[in-house]
């Protein structure tokens, strides 16, 4: 159903079974799971969270400047795209890392024909670094990238496999949804799945967004095809 798609992945799904850092393991298992997408020539752009390394809103303290934190945080995302890149290319699926904030000795610099490049030649694009600015999310910086690559849909990985009308780790009888409008999605305290400016930019562009569980086998592929995994929301 979807041919350029936009995926991202939290530094916590990144740091698989560890406390922190960074798990071969977990990123050679997304790498199987991505495979079969490359081969069918989908086209994927991938922003990469940092928290576990470094979350910016929780460093910034009266010691720490709020953008002195989310520089912090942004460096973060960088030793992920790194090392995920990495991974993917010694699996067999070829993938590039691009940075929005300025690191020559280590990673090519973020521009939008270098990333299109990339896709057209069939590799994964790693986006490190967020937005490149402070105060924003990277769930934030991922719609604005999906927005910027023209890609069809934002695929946000987490935990659980949907959107919930409340926390469902904290509430047993919490029911899933298979849709939530733009509206709700904003005005409804209980879904915190994403953070509010993230969803008004995708709201703002009619860009969809589907929130799935990325630790069942096939399910980005199931997403891809559009088969009704995971929540919807637009």
């Amino acid at each position: 159903m979807y041919t350029r798609i936009l995926l991202k992945l939290s530094g916590e799904q990144l740091q698989g079974q560890y406390d922190g850092g960074f798990d071969i393991e977990r990123a050679s298992w997304i790498a199987d799971q991505l495979r079969p997408l490359v081969e069918q020539k989908k086209q994927i752009v991938i922003m990469v969270g940092g928290g576990n390394y470094a979350r910016g809103a929780q460093l910034a303290s009266e010691q720490i400047p709020r953008v002195t934190a989310d520089n912090i945080g942004m460096l973060a995302t960088l030793m992920n795209a790194l090392a995920l890149a990495s991974v993917l290319n010694s699996k067999g699926v070829p993938a590039r890392a691009l940075s929005n904030i300025k690191a020559d000795q280590v990673v090519d610099q973020f521009t939008h024909r270098r990333a299109l490049s990339h896709l057209q030649k069939g590799r994964v694009v790693i986006v490190a670094g967020g937005i490149g600015r402070p105060y924003l999310t990277t769930d934030t910086a991922a719609v604005s990238l999906a927005l910027e690559m023209d890609c069809e849909v934002v695929l946000k990985a987490t935990k659980v496999d949907g959107v919930y009308d409340k926390d469902p780790e904290q509430f047993g009888d919490a029911v899933k949804l298979e849709h939530v409008s733009f509206d709700e999605a904003l005005q409804n305290v209980d879904i915190k799945i994403m953070d509010k400016a993230a969803v008004g930019l995708a709201m703002e562009h009619h860009t969809p967004v589907i929130v799935f569980a990325l630790l069942t086998d096939g399910n980005i592929g199931r997403v891809v095809a559009g088969d009704g995994a995971g929540t919807l929301i637009g």
